[in-house]
């Protein structure tokens, strides 16, 4: 992966831990339904790229699927889970997307997990557990089981997405839009009364929430990295997501004083060297530590 193509990556992840934020204010304080809150968000993205719903590749069912799987299948599933689960928790147990989508990477697509990237991925995981690991333990609340879910939906969707040939990034965005509105539009209505009435009530903070979800998480953010993902094995990309928890806690740092203690200083510098070693081949590796020298010289 280049350096430029990881950057890109790194400012996705850094968007979708600020969306777990918002949306764990729109969902859990401002009291809007969170089903009603992911329908709002992909009429957005429906309104905002309907131009590329025109010449979809074949066959069409396939990318609906798609769409389905990584727009309602995930987001509303999250947004759900949002509303008696913290975003630190959440961030965590999302990341079984990341075995689940290399076993069915492995049996789907027929990559390959190198030796280099697999101890990557243990070492990433090692330090995102010992960041987010509580001596008192996680308690798998039906919150963290909608995670579980949607992790499985969206690993699927992002090895199904592999499998289309020709499908541009904003125009798959419009058939996430198009797929993931009416069932999640349809739950709401018959789940979650007086949910227009809510959402009037949140005022200007539903508002900016749902435009912040649609256009820059969706529309920019996704985009971007369906732009990878199509360029990259699903076993690479996947792992280097695991930024996303980290960029959770540094603004959980920021905007909640949460205290960064030793034991999450150790795991987030063993996080940071696991993406260090899947993102960079050994070429890189050596350019990226005679920089530093250079630099302390």
């Amino acid at each position: 992966m280049s350096l430029r193509d990881f950057a890109i990556l790194a400012f996705v992840c850094v968007v979708w831990a600020a969306n777990n934020i918002v949306s764990k204010f729109v969902v859990a304080h401002l009291g809007v339904p969170p089903m009603f809150y992911a329908a709002m968000r992909f009429a957005v993205v429906l309104i905002a790229v309907f131009p590329w719903l025109r010449s979809p590749p074949r066959p069409i069912w396939r990318l609906a699927i798609v769409g389905l799987l990584m727009g309602g299948g995930t987001f509303a599933l999250v947004f759900m889970a949002l509303k008696t689960a913290s975003p630190s928790a959440v961030a965590i147990v999302a990341q079984l997307g990341v075995p689940i989508t290399t076993v069915l990477s492995l049996f789907m697509l027929n990559e390959r997990l190198t030796g280099r990237r697999f101890a990557g991925i243990a070492l990433t995981l090692a330090g995102v557990l010992l960041v987010m690991w509580d001596p008192r333990g996680f308690h798998a609340s039906a919150g963290l089981w909608l995670v579980v879910a949607s992790a499985a939906l969206s690993s699927l969707g992002a090895v199904m997405l592999k499998q289309i040939e020709g499908v541009k990034p904003l125009q798959l965005q419009a058939w996430v839009g198009l797929t993931s509105l009416l069932p999640t539009l349809a739950f709401s209505l018959a789940t979650e009364p007086g949910q227009v009435q809510a959402a009037l009530a949140a005022g200007w903070g539903f508002v900016g929430g749902v435009l912040f979800s649609g256009l820059v998480v969706s529309v920019l953010a996704h985009t971007l990295y369906y732009g990878l993902i199509q360029r990259y094995e699903a076993t690479l990309i996947s792992p280097l997501t695991l930024m996303t928890p980290l960029a959770t806690i540094a603004m959980g740092v920021l905007f909640t004083h949460d205290v960064f203690g030793p034991r999450m200083a150790i795991g987030t510098a063993l996080a940071l060297a696991g993406v260090l070693v899947i993102a960079l081949r050994a070429n890189q590796f050596i350019a990226l530590a005679l920089a530093i020298r250079n630099r302390a010289q």
